[in-house]
């Protein structure tokens, strides 16, 4: 889990540092799109499109935009049909990669991928040829002043969780996907909204890199995280806090 944290907080500081925000814009509005397409148009009634609206909110989508992204979606015959299709890998130093991606384009998804993959040292690899090194949970996220330790322990093990951390930087409530929904609703009734609340492949065995070789697989990770079709990256790495800081320069 450290090395999930670890590779989570590098992506969420370097997003917040470079100028990403119409791809990033893109992206949650695709997820609508989707989210918004396979139930009703209506968050409260959906809970991925709950989802997809409120890490919209946490990046500060305007949220005309985002109603408008919901009143295309639900239009007879408008806007693209996206694919849901994972792709997996390694990458440099043998570290396994998860790739989570919506495309109108399936080959050119494919190929984009495969080529960012062969031009940073890694390969591409056949369906479930490295999730078996990761396991697929909810997880909900709180700042530290939602709540104290405590009571956010003991709401969570009441809606049904499997664990929580808490630090000074928040709380991170993890549950079986079967229980996410039930549960994020628990949590949101007691504490309000989220901060973020998705499903997430969590690796099961890590493996540490030094500066050089983070650097190489973070260098995998931002190609394949700019092209729009990706939506989600996942990977096994960990590294030390003094080399975490220092990517994350």
């Amino acid at each position: 889990m450290a090395g999930h944290s670890q590779f989570k907080n590098i992506m969420h500081r370097k997003g917040a540092q470079d100028a990403r925000r119409a791809r990033q814009f893109a992206k949650l509005i695709r997820e609508i799109t989707v989210a918004a397409r396979t139930g009703l148009p209506d968050p409260a009634a959906n809970p991925r499109l709950r989802a997809a609206v409120l890490a919209a909110n946490r990046a500060n989508m305007p949220k005309d935009t985002v109603e408008r992204a919901i009143k295309k979606a639900t239009g007879a015959g408008q806007g693209e049909e996206y694919a849901e299709v994972r792709y997996e890998g390694y990458g440099p130093h043998g570290v396994a990669v998860i790739v989570e991606a919506l495309t109108d384009n399936r080959n050119r998804t494919a190929g984009d991928v495969r080529a960012a993959f062969s031009k940073h040292g890694g390969a591409l690899g056949e369906t479930n040829s490295v999730s078996f090194l990761f396991r697929r949970l909810g997880v909900v996220r709180y700042p530290a002043a939602a709540a104290s330790a405590d009571a956010m322990l003991e709401a969570a093990i009441e809606a049904g969780a499997d664990d929580v951390e808490s630090s000074e930087s928040g709380h991170e409530i993890t549950t079986a996907v079967e229980s996410f929904f039930a549960v994020r609703d628990a949590l949101e009734a007691r504490f309000g909204a989220p901060e973020e609340a998705k499903l997430d492949w969590w690796p099961t065995t890590e493996t540490a890199l030094d500066e050089s070789q983070a650097s190489a697989v973070m260098k995998l990770i931002e190609a394949l995280d700019e092209n729009d079709d990706v939506q989600n990256v996942y990977a096994n790495f960990s590294v030390s806090e003094a080399v975490m800081e220092r990517l994350s320069a």
